[in-house]
């Protein structure tokens, strides 16, 4: 007896899904119109997201761009590596371009007790090795990201290239240590919500907040964060002492103020500045989560400093 042969006929939803409009793609088309923001784009450079054990911790992190030179961007406290989204697609156009999740943030490894600024800018190290990156590199960082990238260019000054850093957070007064101490033991045990209407006004001020979806949704990724992480995080920053090695700093380093960030206020960007030998300053029209906020403003910024700078 002969086999029956039975011809399918055509799946209509396979051919959508395949074609140039199928369901995935038409959905990311209607969002690239309906949100804005390089929506597209963006889906390319998150494609590109990694894990990986690195330094005695899971990291995220993400790689991109090409080119000869590269650079490492640094979020600041309660941030991630989408803080440098925008910004990083941007400097992607011409150099490789390394964004990543500090321990303790966004989707890396969260961490408890002791932490100390050293493992923070030996977390780069072990990233650049981790990608064959073996040459200089530039740094930019926001806050604390901004003190961690000035401590990785003391502590490996022969991997550095230049350093660019808004609002860095490179320690704590002594006189207001005890107060912020007492706020972080409460962020620890009531959550990121005991804080979030404080750090937003004075960190994403209302004149910043035109874009209202994107404040929405940075603030909404801060109250994401793991309350004992930030804490961590927090508690090592008030435990650094950064000033005797920025005067040892011998690279070209960009130091921003933001006219409008009223937790870190322009001067003591300027105080930072200061110390560190031959480095320039400017403030511009941005708050504390500067990345986020203005992240053309501060490409162009930095992007014009890092040419300059040949890094």
């Amino acid at each position: 007896m002969q086999s029956l042969r039975v011809k399918r006929r055509p799946d209509p939803s396979r051919e959508k899904a395949d074609g140039p409009c199928g369901p995935r793609r038409c959905v990311q088309r209607k969002a690239a119109l309906r949100y804005g923001h390089g929506f597209e784009e963006s889906m390319a450079m998150e494609s590109g997201m990694e894990f990986a054990e690195i330094n005695g911790a899971g990291l995220r992190y993400a790689l991109s761009g090409k080119g000869e030179r590269a650079l490492v961007l640094v979020h600041e406290m309660g941030g991630s590596l989408e803080s440098w989204e925008d910004a990083g697609r941007r400097f992607s156009e011409s150099r490789r371009v390394l964004r990543y999740d500090c321990r303790g943030a966004g989707l890396s490894q969260k961490v408890r007790g002791k932490l100390a600024i050293d493992t923070m800018a030996d977390d780069i190290a072990a990233l650049l090795d981790h990608n064959g990156i073996t040459g200089k590199v530039a740094l930019a960082g926001i806050a604390v990201g901004g003190a961690i990238a000035l401590h990785f260019a003391a502590r490996h000054s022969a991997r550095t290239s230049a350093v660019a850093v808004g609002s860095p957070a490179t320690g704590i007064a002594p006189d207001r240590r005890a107060a912020v101490l007492e706020r972080v033991a409460k962020i620890e045990t009531d959550g990121m919500a005991f804080a979030v209407d404080e750090s937003m006004q004075n960190g994403y001020p209302m004149e910043l907040r035109g874009d209202i979806r994107r404040f929405e949704q940075y603030r909404a990724r801060w109250l994401g964060n793991d309350p004992s992480s930030y804490a961590t995080v927090y508690r090592m920053l008030a435990a650094t002492e950064m000033q005797d090695e920025l005067t040892t700093l011998r690279h070209p380093v960009f130091v921003i103020g933001g006219g409008l960030d009223r937790t870190r206020p322009p001067q003591f960007s300027k105080a930072v500045a200061d110390i560190i030998p031959h480095a320039t300053f400017e403030e511009l029209r941005t708050g504390h989560y500067m990345a986020v906020q203005t992240p053309d403003l501060l490409f162009d910024r930095i992007d014009a400093f890092l040419r300059t700078a040949g890094a």
